[in-house]
């Protein structure tokens, strides 16, 4: 779906909106956009009801829904991969302390703005609410679930702290700040990254979700690393035009944010569930729409799927499956481990073997 098809330039917003969705989007950037329904909107009807969010999306860089970000094609496409329509791209939360309110605050409007209330008011943490009801809860449980749920406790309160060093201001004798609050997030990127993908975690422990999704960057991004050593920018890097320079410049980046997957597969493999870890229950798709940012090719993806699915797939191999072989298959796999009775999804021809 992200090869142009007779449309001309634009490969970068193509491979992220078909990401998820092995359709081909119209070439457009005005308000008629068109595309697919992603595989975790999909699934998410089917099981998402199990759960209190159907799903989450999340990332690094804010979504857009309009303007011109590639060829002629919206930043919509761009900047959003999860799709619950043809029409209806999702914008993703890069927030991690407004993805922590979301996770922990109360589940009707009002329960949600008297607990903020009352914790703005004593500054006590989400915590300091339920703990009473986790020690009377923990008097009945035996020892193996009596430690979840300290672990659990532990992790949250861990997470709360950290957000907490976030907004902290530092105070002069004055009392005048010396710097303007943040934002929201760290302005390190590592950073940022580490503490959504702590969030990540904390929302498959607590079963708040069984779907998410997770962009590091939006297409065609040209940030920079300066904290590696990568003064240019990331998408001027990829059209190395085989420069051994930029070439450098685009390995160190892939080891940057590779860095930072294997980050979450380490915490979820740090929460033990039931006979195993969290990692062995699920299902994480790491890769890319693009394989050479130079030939803007959308075949010999750099895929990875960790997990174990609950013992459903044998890990620590690389299969190497037939050229023009569909991620779809892929997908639609996975779709039906979760219980979805899909016949097919997007662009594929069965599933993968």
């Amino acid at each position: 779906g992200a090869r142009a098809h007779g449309d001309g330039g634009g490969d970068h917003a193509r491979s992220v909106a078909a990401f998820l969705t092995g359709a081909h989007p119209r070439k457009t950037n005005g308000a008629d956009i068109q595309n697919g329904i992603s595989v975790d909107q999909l699934t998410a009807k089917y099981v998402g009801d199990a759960t209190r969010f159907a799903s989450l999306e999340l990332g690094l860089e804010a979504s857009a829904q309009a303007g011109n970000c590639d060829s002629g094609y919206s930043c919509a496409y761009a900047s959003n991969m999860s799709w619950r329509g043809p029409t209806n791209p999702v914008a993703k939360e890069i927030d991690p302390g407004a993805l922590f309110d979301r996770l922990f605050a109360g589940k009707s409007i009002k329960e949600t703005k008297q607990a903020k209330s009352v914790r703005e008011k004593y500054r006590k943490s989400v915590l300091d609410f339920v703990l009473e009801d986790a020690k009377r809860l923990q008097k009945t449980l035996p020892d193996i679930d009596r430690r979840k749920l300290d672990e659990y406790l532990y992790a949250v309160r861990d997470v709360e702290k950290r957000l907490s060093g976030v907004e902290r201001l530092s105070i002069r004798e004055d009392g005048v700040p010396d710097y303007p609050r943040p934002s929201g997030f760290p302005k390190d990127l590592a950073e940022h990254a580490e503490l959504m993908m702590d969030m990540v975690t904390l929302a498959m422990q607590t079963d708040s979700t069984l779907i998410l999704s997770f962009m590091f960057t939006n297409a065609g991004s040209n940030r920079s690393y300066p904290e590696i050593g990568v003064s240019e920018g990331h998408h001027e890097s990829s059209h190395h035009g085989k420069s051994e320079h930029k070439q450098q410049n685009v390995a160190k980046i892939n080891r940057y944010q590779i860095d930072r997957f294997a980050y979450l597969l380490a915490r979820l493999k740090q929460v033990r569930e039931g006979n195993g870890t969290l990692l062995d229950n699920c299902m994480i798709v790491y890769g890319s729409g693009i394989s050479d940012g130079d030939r803007h090719n959308h075949d010999d993806l750099p895929i990875i799927l960790a997990g174990a699915a609950g013992n459903k797939i044998r890990t620590g191999r690389h299969i190497r499956y037939d050229n023009g072989t569909p991620l779809c298959n892929l997908y639609l796999w996975m779709m039906r481990r979760m219980g979805a009775d899909a016949n097919g999804f997007g662009d594929s021809t069965g599933t993968l073997g």
